[in-house]
């Protein structure tokens, strides 16, 4: 059917479209199975070629080693009739030396001979007569140092060792030509499937040209077909493009916009922030003027306690700054702030050193000015009862998780002791307030060194829902 196809496209005849389609599966299909029954064909001959290779280098190694036994023979010999003519020591070297090659020659050609029957028995037909033949060498030889050169002469004279001699040479040449009748023979056979290879590689591309020319046609239809989706593609492509570039260009537009209105946000909440702690700082400051035109010492006490936690306020405040987020702040970053205030607002500035190891625990705005708060009213009860009579110290802030997790605030100092802070007065109260309010109960101890140690786990911390601070104290 295919060789009808290709008939009536050389002679330019129409042919219907599934009759063309046939055809060009055929050639692909029998092409492929010519190239494939070449791979094969090439491998079964490449494999017996190499068979045939090792053979001819076993051939060539045995008919060597042969020559090399009958040499090694004749060098014996020679020497041994040498020394016995001559008695001259100098022959016994090369004499000894063909006698010690013999023996490995005879046991090396056996070996090599092993899988072939026939030359494997013509080669122990031999090993006696060249043991007889070495013999009688030997012998020869002995006489000869005996100085018993008449005896080895008349031994030399029976023509036994030269029987012996002719026999071995006889069988050697016999084995030789043998060996070179199978090379000959395994020349023309690789001489053959050589010619087979190439026949069979030549097939190969031939129907390798024929498959290339198939594929070649009909990737070049695909191709135009593509070329035409292509087209349309792109066409599609740039409509799409265009779209695109249009709604980024509209989204980038927003998202500049919503940029602006967050920073536009921030700065806003940034500056109530400071307006409210300036404003707080303001009233603090008016109860300073109070507290210094006041001559009651508990009314003092009472404008300097509220003038401290007015101060503590305005500075939480002032030095708040929210993240990206806009609701979130860092702990370390304000709570390091208001303890430099409480520092350099206290009477006598550098008597008692106030030091924070405050880790970066990421809470809510809110909650971050309450805390602020808690941490200097415990600061300034420490201050306020822990260090009378201008004694000097130190008051240390750590805030931190522990193994839990959890967060914790613990304060302590190296002031007069514990019994200083003990009672009910405002301080505690809002301390115990401001605690419970993250869910925690403030525990008093002794410290190390000598002070008060206060701890208060703050579980509800960072997930807390937002509450006011009056709320808190109410």
């Amino acid at each position: 059917m295919w060789i009808n196809a290709l008939a009536q496209r050389a002679t330019g005849l129409p042919m219907p479209a599934l009759g063309r389609r046939t055809a060009r599966r055929i050639a692909i299909w029998f092409s492929l199975f010519l190239v494939c029954l070449a791979a094969i064909v090439s491998l079964h001959l490449t494999q017996g070629m190499a068979g045939q290779l090792r053979d001819i280098t076993q051939a060539y190694f045995v008919r060597d080693t042969a020559r090399e036994l009958g040499n090694a023979l004749s060098q014996a010999e020679a020497s041994q009739r040498g020394y016995m003519l001559t008695a001259d020591a100098q022959f016994l070297e090369p004499y000894h030396a063909a006698a010690a090659s013999v023996d490995s020659l005879v046991t090396s050609l056996l070996g090599l001979t092993a899988d072939d029957p026939a030359q494997a028995a013509r080669v122990e037909s031999i090993t006696s007569d060249i043991a007889g033949k070495m013999s009688e060498m030997a012998h020869t030889i002995d006489l000869v140092t005996a100085n018993r050169t008449e005896d080895a002469q008349t031994l030399t004279e029976t023509g036994m060792g030269a029987r012996l001699m002719s026999e071995v040479r006889r069988t050697l040449d016999t084995f030789i030509a043998e060996e070179n009748e199978k090379l000959t023979q395994r020349n023309q056979a690789i001489n053959q499937s050589r010619i087979w290879l190439v026949g069979t590689i030549i097939a190969a591309l031939a129907a390798a040209v024929c498959l290339a020319y198939a594929l070649m046609a009909r990737t070049q239809k695909q191709v135009n077909a593509m070329t035409q989706r292509h087209r349309g593609l792109i066409y599609q492509n740039e409509a799409l493009e265009a779209e695109v570039a249009e709604r980024t260009r509209a989204i980038e537009e927003a998202r500049a916009h919503a940029e602006r209105e967050r920073q536009r946000v921030e700065a806003l909440l940034q500056d109530s922030s400071h307006r409210i702690g300036n404003s707080l700082a303001t009233v603090s400051s008016l109860l300073a003027l109070q507290l210094m035109r006041t001559r009651s010492e508990e009314v003092r006490t009472a404008l300097e306690a509220a003038r401290m936690r007015v101060h503590a306020i305005a500075s939480a405040h002032r030095r708040l700054r929210l993240g990206d987020d806009l609701d979130t702040a860092s702990a370390d970053e304000f709570l390091s702030a208001v303890l430099e205030d409480i520092s350099t607002t206290q009477a006598e500035a550098g008597r008692i050193e106030i030091e924070g190891r405050i880790e970066s625990i990421e809470v809510s705005a809110r909650d971050a000015t309450t805390l602020g708060i808690l941490v200097a009213e415990f600061v300034t009860n420490a201050l306020k009862h822990g260090y009378p009579e201008g004694r000097p110290g130190r008051v240390q802030v750590e805030l931190f998780r522990d193994e839990a997790g959890v967060p914790t605030l613990r304060v302590s100092d190296d002031g007069v002791g514990l019994s200083e802070v003990q009672g009910e007065g405002l301080g505690t109260v809002i301390i115990r307030q401001l605690s419970s309010q993250f869910g925690g109960t403030p525990l008093y101890s002794r410290g190390t060194d000598g002070g008060v140690s206060v701890v208060v786990a703050l579980p509800e911390l960072t997930k807390s829902p937002p509450t006011t601070v009056r709320s808190a104290l109410e």
